[in-house]
């Protein structure tokens, strides 16, 4: 029996793959809760990380499904890419105990969640977050999916998951980079939020780079032009792994000022320091892919070199 017959068992596929997973989250909610000692606001706020934490495992593997099918084609990744909407629906049923905990804290707990936790622009950016997640949970059922035209259906999910992403990777980048002691567990997660993104990019690298080797009329990169472009992704590994030190007077230099006060109190993740490496490393994926196309003369020796 082949790897490829023990993922295609309808046990892991589908359906019995969400009960498969999701259920086991929801008791390990249920037994979270029946190990409280005192309820109170700190005791809701570590079952929202907890169920957090059940939850992003899944938003990354959806996340980074279709690339690394395309980097690396296999049986397995075809089975990642099979089931990335149950992937995905796997982290909207534990996101649900999260909105489940967050009601519960504001609800009950409603000064200690105003005095220790609440932020406007992480209000903001929890709704945003939200409104996606649902619209993106109904419009993967057949129903859902006809309210809206395909090219709408494509920018909500495309743009819902980055969002989604980007909120989780934010929040471990400044667990990580701004809070004086991070735990082992933020730390895994940041590096599987910046993982996934690469995953994506390169996957997204690699996609058009076979696109232009399939075209006849493109020639390679110069040597000096690949380094530069490599020396920029390089750049943002090196940036994204030193954030700890350029941090605070990058910060200082974006913040501070009349002019942004607006996007300081309402705007989701202004004024966006922790994609600083994550813009050198896509600014050097895509400049790597930029083909030099020769003049007609050249263009049409190619061309008939192909055809003959």
């Amino acid at each position: 029996m082949t790897l490829g017959d023990v993922l295609n068992n309808r046990n892991i596929n589908q359906w019995r793959l969400f009960w498969l997973i999701s259920l086991p989250i929801s008791v390990v909610m249920i037994i979270g809760m029946l190990r409280v000692d005192e309820w109170g606001g700190p005791a809701v706020s570590s079952l929202i990380q907890l169920s957090v934490r059940f939850a992003l495992p899944w938003l990354f593997v959806a996340f980074a499904a279709s690339s690394l099918q395309i980097l690396f084609p296999s049986a397995f990744t075809r089975w990642l890419l099979r089931n990335r909407k149950i992937f995905g629906l796997c982290f909207a049923a534990a996101m649900a105990w999260q909105a489940f905990f967050i009601l519960w804290l504001v609800l009950v707990y409603t000064e200690y969640y105003i005095e220790e936790t609440y932020v406007l622009r992480d209000a903001i950016e929890g709704v945003v977050g939200y409104t996606f997640l649902i619209a993106m949970t109904i419009t993967s059922f057949k129903f859902g999916r006809q309210l809206i035209s395909p090219k709408s259906w494509r920018w909500l999910h495309k743009g819902g998951i980055y969002f989604l992403w980007a909120y989780a990777y934010v929040v471990y980048w400044w667990a990580i980079f701004y809070y004086q002691d991070p735990s082992r567990l933020d730390y895994i997660f940041y590096v599987l939020a910046f993982a996934s993104c690469a995953v994506r990019f390169t996957g997204w690298r690699k996609k058009h780079v076979n696109k232009a080797n399939r075209d006849v009329n493109h020639s390679h990169l110069p040597a000096l032009y690949r380094v530069g472009a490599w020396s920029m992704v390089l750049l943002g590994i090196v940036t994204a792994a030193l954030s700890s030190i350029w941090r605070q007077p990058v910060e200082a230099l974006l913040t501070g000022y009349s002019f942004t006060r607006i996007p300081e109190t309402y705007l989701p993740f202004w004024p966006f320091e922790p994609f600083i490496p994550l813009l050198m490393i896509a600014l050097g994926a895509w400049l790597s892919t930029r083909f030099t196309i020769g003049s007609e003369p050249e263009r049409n020796e190619i061309q008939q070199q192909a055809t003959a």
